[in-house]
């Protein structure tokens, strides 16, 4: 039953709800959110960590993205390193280093602050992780298919994991980038990013799974909702939606296959 609230929302009201939506204690949930979604929050983005962190429990992970697109090539097209702009463009550009913020949001950053927390070491596809497998989870992340083989994703997979959005979409729904990466005619794009080797910074440049824009993910969302996969409710006015990894990405592969068979 959703449950729409125009004043502000406290931590005790957020866990509440997430509980009754179904977040069981002992789960590891990688959360997608957007703060201003919900309205007036008592206490911001540190009473929905707080609230999540209750939910699962002291045996429960809390995963973010916590991603760095600011560490990338900003002229990607160009192989000029003569051009004194495109020099000094790129030289502007910073390196990844474990406390380095995120533009995802507030609730990512809020972990990021935590204490306890533990950060993936790819400069533009990090998690930040809270709890008893958060080691597990952001250990050894590839470069290479950040999202893909042996990515936190393959890792949250393994370990039958939920998946929560925030007021917000499945075009923010990461795992539906790992369910791509599983089907043979999956979408590709290079990363490009600076990385120190040594005493020197150099450009890496590594393959992954390519970016959806919008064009198929939101339907297979719908389409996965339809199917009973997903549960949803409201929290103060932000749309909450909760699934269950493991049978939401084997539908997702499933829908990319036929929707991706002349990609080729």
């Amino acid at each position: 039953m959703a449950n729409i609230r125009t004043e502000s929302i406290d931590n005790g009201f957020i866990r509440q709800e997430l509980e009754a939506l179904g977040l069981p204690s002992g789960a590891t949930v990688v959360v997608h959110s957007s703060l201003s979604a919900f309205g007036a929050i008592s206490g911001g983005a540190q009473s929905i960590v707080a609230a999540l962190q209750h939910c699962v429990g002291a045996s429960g992970t809390l995963v973010v993205p916590t991603f760095t697109p600011q560490v990338s090539d900003p002229h990607p097209q160009s192989s000029s390193f003569e051009d004194p702009q495109i020099i000094r463009d790129r030289q502007s550009v910073p390196l990844f280093h474990d406390h380095l913020p995120t533009p995802m949001g507030a609730v990512p950053n809020a972990v990021l602050a935590h204490p306890e927390r533990l950060r993936g070491r790819h400069p533009q596809a990090s998690v930040a992780a809270v709890g008893a497998r958060a080691g597990e989870i952001t250990v050894d992340q590839p470069f290479v298919y950040a999202l893909g083989k042996d990515s936190p994703f393959e890792k949250m997979y393994r370990l039958g994991a939920y998946i929560l959005l925030l007021g917000v979409g499945h075009n923010r729904n990461s795992f539906l980038h790992y369910a791509e990466s599983l089907v043979p005619s999956h979408r590709t794009k290079l990363r490009r990013f600076p990385y120190m080797i040594g005493n020197e910074r150099v450009w890496v440049e590594v393959p992954d799974v390519g970016d959806d824009n919008g064009k198929y993910f939101p339907q297979i969302g719908a389409e996965a909702e339809a199917a009973g996969l997903i549960r949803s409710t409201m929290i103060g006015s932000a749309r909450c939606q909760l699934m269950e990894c493991v049978p939401f990405v084997d539908f997702a592969r499933s829908r990319l296959e036929a929707l991706l068979v002349g990609n080729l």
